[in-house]
């Protein structure tokens, strides 16, 4: 074995999988079809205005599942965390609620709003409280699971046999028992993830969401994504590991049913003793390996699961300082508006004023997020003018609400960028432009897709599409997962080891400050990318 691996894709799942195999002694290289490391989570700069597009907050920051793979990468040494006491304001059907971190006060306000859901609010909260230090094992994939490993997941889930025939249900179904609308509303926000809420998520999940905030254990990384990325970039090339940028991957090389390296776009060939993909699972699968290592199993899932929606991300550079305002708010709107061809009741804003890296003193970034249809936008990209016209379209109706809800906001507008799904595609390879993989539901809650592919040795899949709604948190611990099977089929016993102290990039690296598209003051980031 010569020990070299190639890796494709330097999101956070390729840049884990490539620190763990540098400290298992293998020469890895990660080819990556942007001019930045990080995948989706990133960022980029306009006029001192930072737009973010991933962390809004990162499970076990203190402690926990996936401290130690946190430790290992680099992340939380040195590292400042933002703990918001009111993690989002809701404000709807004329009443306002704030969704504290803290059990107790949450409990509080919500027998404020709604005393006569006095025993839902006890047991939702009670239920919350027991899942708090609820650690399902993280250290190994399925597929190396010992013994001991099934014993600790039934201790695990031992400990909320008496919840969990309730909580495996969906948040929505939970929310749909309450008599009262409103509650029932704030109930399914619940673990709204910008942009779009999450209610076919199972209630365990949103519980331990609501568990982690209470414990300061799902703290928001000062600097944003980007400086989390790089930092675990800059783990990976001080472990000796090589980063090749702006290198598209067109095709994975196979011979005798074994991967023995990759092609470029630019038709250059690279060999390897093994290849890691962690890049779109669709694409990986059925082109780069043009499905003659699909199983009946896995082409059922591609065609039944579903994703989540993909987005358009509003971002606004504002003179206006918004810091007395909670970072996350969703509010009705006094009438519907129509975005991308959808009528919208609501909007659903962040701002970043706990930052100070994101936005010059006194002035603020605002983002607003609206789930789209892929298919809407990539049919409007074909006409380039209605495409730069739609997303103008939609800034100004954007502005346009927050001036009303904040007079004199849309004069202060110093800088307007929109994303849409088709950014998200092109930057990113996903299917769909699909920031976050796989719905999760009660009924593949706990899946793991294989990530070997039958029939094809020494190849191995990491990333949000192994399993469902991975996030950051599930993507990094995929590659850590892959190198271990890697390490089990070379007969070598699996290292892992945290250095004592970090270089935390402090300055992220911002590839370009200038508009892109000139004619309007809307503008997409810069056209290098996956998928044009």
């Amino acid at each position: 074995m010569s020990g070299d691996v190639i890796i494709i894709g330097a999101g956070m799942a390729g840049l884990s999988a490539g620190c763990y195999a540098q400290m298992n002694g293998y020469q890895s290289r990660i080819f990556e079809s942007h001019f930045l490391p990080g995948g989706l989570c990133t960022a980029w700069k306009r006029k001192g205005y930072v737009f973010d597009t991933s962390i809004h907050m990162l499970m076990s920051s203190s402690s926990g599942m996936f401290h130690r793979l946190w430790r290992e990468l680099g992340v939380v040494q040195g590292r400042k965390f933002v703990h918001h006491d009111v993690t989002m304001r809701i404000e709807t059907m004329g009443k306002k609620v704030d969704v504290f971190a803290d059990l107790e006060r949450l409990e509080r306000e919500l027998l404020l709003l709604s005393p006569g859901e006095a025993e839902r609010i006890h047991e939702l909260v009670g239920m919350a409280r027991q899942v708090g230090g609820f650690e399902p094992p993280m250290d190994r994939p399925r597929e190396l699971w010992r013994p001991l490993d099934y014993l600790k997941q039934l201790w695990t889930m031992g400990r909320l046999l008496r919840i969990l025939p309730r909580a495996r249900g969906s948040l929505a179904a939970y929310a749909a028992q309450c008599s009262d609308p409103v509650l029932a509303e704030v109930i399914r926000l619940f673990v709204d993830t910008p942009g779009w809420p999450m209610p076919d998520t199972p209630l365990v999940g949103a519980l331990m969401v609501l568990a982690s905030y209470h414990a300061k254990n799902a703290g928001t990384p000062l600097g944003g994504s980007i400086r989390v990325a790089q930092t675990v970039a800059k783990r990976y090339r001080d472990l000796g590991g090589t980063l090749q940028l702006n290198s598209r991957v067109d095709k994975i090389l196979v011979e005798r049913d074994r991967a023995v390296g990759i092609r470029l776009t630019d038709g250059s060939e690279h060999p390897a003793d093994a290849v890691l993909s962690a890049v779109d699972g669709r694409a990986t699968i059925f082109d780069m390996l043009e499905g003659k290592y699909a199983s009946p199993e896995l082409r059922r899932v591609y065609a039944d699961w579903k994703v989540y929606p993909p987005l358009i991300q509003v971002m606004l550079g504002v003179a206006r300082d918004l810091s007395a305002e909670p970072h996350h708010i969703i509010f009705d709107l006094p009438r519907p508006i129509l975005v991308a061809g959808q009528a919208r009741t609501k909007l659903d804003l962040l701002h970043y004023c706990h930052d100070p890296a994101m936005a010059p003193p006194g002035k603020s970034v605002v983002q607003v997020w609206y789930t789209s249809h892929h298919d809407y936008w990539s049919t409007l990209r074909l006409d380039a003018e209605a495409y730069a016209a739609e997303k103008g379209r939609v800034a100004d109706l954007t502005v346009a609400e927050l001036e009303r809800r904040w007079p004199g906001f849309a004069g202060q507008v110093e800088v307007v960028d929109v994303a849409t799904p088709v950014t998200y595609e092109r930057y990113t390879g996903n299917w769909q432009g699909s920031p976050d993989g796989w719905c999760i539901t009660a009924a593949n809650m706990g899946t793991e897709l294989p990530k070997r592919l039958p029939g094809l040795r020494r190849f191995y899949m990491a990333g949000q599409w192994t399993l469902p709604f991975s996030g950051v948190p599930g993507a990094a611990t995929s590659g850590c997962h892959a190198i271990q099977l890697l390490c089990k089929d070379d007969r070598k016993k699996f290292e892992r080891h945290a250095p004592e102290s970090v270089d935390a990039v402090h300055s992220p690296e911002f590839h370009d400050e200038e508009p892109v598209e000139r004619s309007r003051p809307v503008a997409e980031p810069p056209s290098r990318s996956l998928h044009h």
